[in-house]
């Protein structure tokens, strides 16, 4: 298929790692005073590398996802992705830049409910223009086939199971073909056959080079990841890679 020119971050750094965080603190303040969310990041994902990143309630994990997607800013310190420093894009070139690097899947799936599965996928095509109109339709049936929804592709979400609904939130995140896919508790309402079948689609996914970021409380589901990264209190506390992992 024919894309058109995107906007999508290189790799920079020497050692070939995709995402680069250094030193990054991120503070709220409430009523209450100030409260540390994150403190003194320094990480690096690469491309193909499979990340689970865990921790109690409160430990900043969504926090520190969110410094890699955007969608919050750091108090201080860096954020690298490829060549693009996000510190330094205003909103607007954030959410340019958002829909052509980040495959977004939340825990509650967020398809919208009055379209069918595939005009759900097809959404961020038209949205960032990516794609050709006329070949958004047979790249989001490919995408719906490749998660195992080909029959459903013309179905309301409400019509399919929770499962079947967060492997076609899983097609929607790649519509765009983004290097990065990032998830906030995808497998909190599933249950463990449904569970399953999305974390062998995310194993999938950094087996074909992309960089997947999962954030969960659930042991069982990092396991099976290439990389474990653990936080408490807003730092790193553990970092593990699973027997034989490397990154692309």
């Amino acid at each position: 298929m024919t894309r058109h020119p995107v906007e999508q971050s290189r790799p920079a750094s020497a050692d070939g790692a995709l995402i680069r965080m250094r030193q990054v603190v991120k503070v709220f303040a409430s009523a209450a005073g100030e409260f540390a969310a994150l403190r003194g990041i320094d990480a690096d994902l690469h491309r193909g590398e499979f990340v689970a990143v865990v921790g109690r309630s409160g430990s900043g994990k969504s926090t520190l996802v969110n410094m890699i997607t955007g969608m919050d800013r750091p108090t201080s310190g860096e954020v690298r992705v490829g060549d693009t420093y996000l510190n330094e894009l205003s909103e607007s070139e954030m959410s340019r830049w958002r829909g052509r690097n980040l495959g977004v899947v939340f825990q509650f799936y967020q398809l919208l409910p009055m379209l069918s599965l595939l005009e759900n996928t097809m959404l961020p095509m038209d949205f960032c223009e990516m794609y050709p109109p006329g070949e958004r339709e047979a790249r989001a049936m490919e995408l719906l086939e490749m998660v195992g929804l080909a029959d459903d592709a013309h179905r309301m979400p409400a019509a399919v199971s929770g499962g079947q609904q967060q492997s076609a939130a899983t097609a929607r995140a790649l519509a765009n073909d983004p290097p990065i896919i990032v998830a906030d508790e995808p497998t909190g309402n599933l249950d463990s056959r449904a569970a399953e079948t999305v974390l062998r689609i995310f194993e999938g996914l950094a087996g074909r080079g992309k960089t997947v970021v999962v954030v969960t409380h659930d042991r069982s589901l990092a396991q099976h990841a290439l990389r474990i990264l653990e936080l408490s209190d807003g730092e790193i506390v553990g970092e593990h890679r699973r027997n034989g992992a490397s990154h692309v």
